[in-house]
């Protein structure tokens, strides 16, 4: 008789071994109609699966978290049924739920294209349509493969021939469609409803390798409803138009070449705001009581073996052979093990801590040429580094000050918030399990402490400690973690940096991690196209054009520009003979935030007519009071508490 514990904490008594669906409908008739899965003792399964003992039980209904994970991955199903009943011959292969959507890669000699969707969205449809329900069964290995072989599937009988001996082989039907899948899956097709949408398709090697065949990859989006489904469109739409690489280009901030592959040409205007944000943030540190340092970008073989870089992240670093002296050197890809070759420098006491040491460190890595995204993801980038040495006590105060500390300067760069993930020990790791329990509980208080509400991302921490990463929200909705904190007992450890403890005694500081933009190259780009270009005065690399009417106006404008100029803003002149509505169009698809606007009558009265990015109302101010209100707008955050 097995007792189910629903979440209300009332439990359900049955006869016998029961399906989810029988204790929905027991329950009453509107969960289950609503029912989509069930979590059993937090495993989701089928509807239709059987629990034959105690047990909690959660139902999943289309508003669940996890209930869009299993839409999509069910439309994943009625894609490729789509697709085999339109085109007869074609194998399917594999085909996951991904962020946002799903996929699904085909064997087939005519690639799929664009212009194919149309036709096979229609068929998913109907087979939605249909409300197939999901059937699963249980077969055995040399079954599988003969029913797959039989059917022409030879990548479904490859997959079976590789799973590890004894696993289960589990297949769903849905009608007389087949597929190999683990599940699990929702009750039928019509579940899947009609707010997907196929998006792109793309070639893609049987299982990631170059040596296989290529196969057809056909992306598709799907979501709970067409409201959320417009929303995403509407967003992807808006993050076309906000593309970093279009907007640098229009801005002339930057550009990528094919002879430094992964490497960012920063233009003079890039290169200012590269530099605004790069002051602003040292300004910062040294604010709070971080030194700044800086370490070498060769380091031997031996420092990164003896910190465990080199087994961890050797296939991502770039080396160099010095033949003279037999040794390896690699470029740094980050600069932990160099901030402590630098607390190692001489004796340290526990007086001197916590020892915060900020480094703006150049690191490179080898990153495969597809995964390249523009400045977001690069092979040379700069990181906003800083180690914190300290005693395990100090642990928690420390991360009450960083994260005020970053707080603080998402909201000056325009992010009001952030959502916060704890990610904890992965399978492969350095240090032992009892250093594992320190590091966890240590940065676990130092949450509570600090009042950090996070949500557990399993397995994913650093391989020498756990870690927090901190994720913005974008002005169009989209997630991106940046920053991290990291508590680290094992790189003090291998190189055998310590501290003189106040009873005397020789102990090893703990190590914190830190950064709160992360890469520069990505945070910029994040900054780009959070603000489509249209940057707050204080971080813009021209912050003003002064253009003339007519060319009486020459003299004038000058000045004003050099008036500008002396109040600390980043100005351009335009006194060419274009008309001035073609001087505002022009500028303002560079993005320059303000206009001045001089003719004949401001040259008489002195003045100034700014014209805002995006507004067509024009200010009318004299040149004292315009130079005076525009220096206080570009006055970078930090500084204007100062002032």
């Amino acid at each position: 008789m097995p007792a189910i514990t629903l979440p209300d904490g009332s439990v359900r008594r049955f006869d016998g071994p029961v399906t989810g669906t029988t204790v929905a409908e027991a329950i009453g008739p509107g969960l289950a109609r609503a029912a989509l899965a069930m979590q059993v003792d937090g495993r989701l399964m089928d509807l239709a699966a059987t629990i034959d003992h105690d047990a909690r039980l959660v139902f999943v209904t289309r508003r669940d978290p996890v209930a869009l994970e299993m839409i999509r991955h069910d439309a994943a199903h009625v894609l490729a049924e789509a697709v085999q009943e339109l085109y007869p011959g074609t194998q399917v292969t594999i085909g996951p739920s991904i962020e946002n959507g799903f996929y699904y890669d085909f064997a087939r000699n005519e690639p799929f294209t664009p212009e194919d969707f149309p036709a096979i969205e229609a068929k998913m449809r109907e087979i939605v349509a249909r409300n197939a329900p999901f059937r699963r069964s249980v077969i055995g290995r040399d079954e599988g493969i003969a029913f797959f072989e039989g059917k022409g599937e030879k990548y479904k009988a490859e997959l079976i021939r590789d799973l590890p001996e004894g696993e289960e082989i589990s297949l769903y039907a849905q009608g007389d469609w087949i597929d190999l899948c683990r599940g699990p899956h929702m009750r039928g097709t019509g579940d899947v409803g009609n707010a997907f949408k196929l998006m792109k398709v793309a070639g893609a090697y049987w299982r990631g390798d170059h040596r296989n065949a290529m196969l057809s990859r056909i992306y598709g989006t799907a979501w709970r409803d067409q409201k959320e489904l417009d929303a995403h469109l509407h967003m992807l739409e808006e993050a076309e138009k906000r593309d970093h690489r279009r907007i640098g280009r229009d801005m002339d901030l930057f550009h990528l070449q094919e002879e430094a592959v992964g490497s960012v040409f920063w233009h003079p205007k890039g290169w200012k705001l590269y530099r605004r944000a790069e002051d602003y943030m040292r300004r910062r540190l040294d604010a709070s009581g971080y030194q700044e340092v800086k370490t070498p970008q060769l380091l031997d073989r031996s420092l990164w073996e003896k910190s465990g870089h080199w087994e961890k992240f050797r296939e991502h670093m770039f080396l160099a052979r010095v033949e003279d002296e037999d040794k390896t050197l690699a470029l740094k890809p980050m600069n932990c093990p160099g901030a402590v070759l630098i607390f190692n420098q001489g004796l340290r006491s526990y007086r001197e801590l916590p020892l915060r040491l900020a480094e703006f460190g150049a690191c490179h890595r080898y990153e495969p040429s597809g995964a390249l995204h523009g400045i977001m993801r690069v092979r040379a980038f700069l990181q906003d580094d800083a180690h914190i040495f300290c005693t395990e006590s100090q642990v928690a105060d420390e991360t009450v000050r960083f994260v005020k500390l970053l707080s603080s300067i998402y909201a000056d760069f325009g992010f009001e918030g952030f959502a916060v993930k704890f990610s904890d020990r992965p399978d492969v790791r350095a240090g032992t399990d009892e250093v594992w329990d320190r590091a966890e509980s240590a940065l676990k208080e130092a949450c509570a402490v600090a009042g950090v509400d996070y949500t557990l991302n399993p397995g994913e921490g650093a391989f020498y400690g756990p870690k927090l990463e901190f994720v913005l929200r974008d002005a169009i909705g989209r997630d991106w973690q940046c920053g991290t904190l990291q508590v680290d007992f094992v790189l003090p450890e291998r190189l055998d940096a310590e501290y003189v403890a106040e009873d005397g005694s020789r102990r090893r500081p703990a190590m914190l991690h830190r950064a709160i933009l992360g890469s520069f190259e990505r945070f910029l780009g994040i900054l780009i196209e959070n603000y489509a270009g249209r940057f707050p005065l204080w971080l813009a690399p021209v912050q003003a054009v002064v253009a003339t009417i007519v060319s009486d106006a020459d003299g004038y404008a000058r000045e004003v520009a050099a008036e500008f100029a002396k109040a600390g803003l980043a100005v351009q002149l335009d006194v060419s003979n274009q008309k001035i509505n073609a001087k505002v169009r022009e500028h303002s698809l560079q993005h320059v935030p303000v206009i001045a606007v001089v003719g004949r009558k401001e040259a008489e009265t002195r003045s100034v007519a700014l014209r805002r990015l995006g507004g067509d109302a024009q200010e009318v101010l004299k040149l004292e009071e315009a130079v005076a209100m525009l220096a206080r707008e570009a006055t970078p955050p930090d500084l204007r508490e100062i002032t």
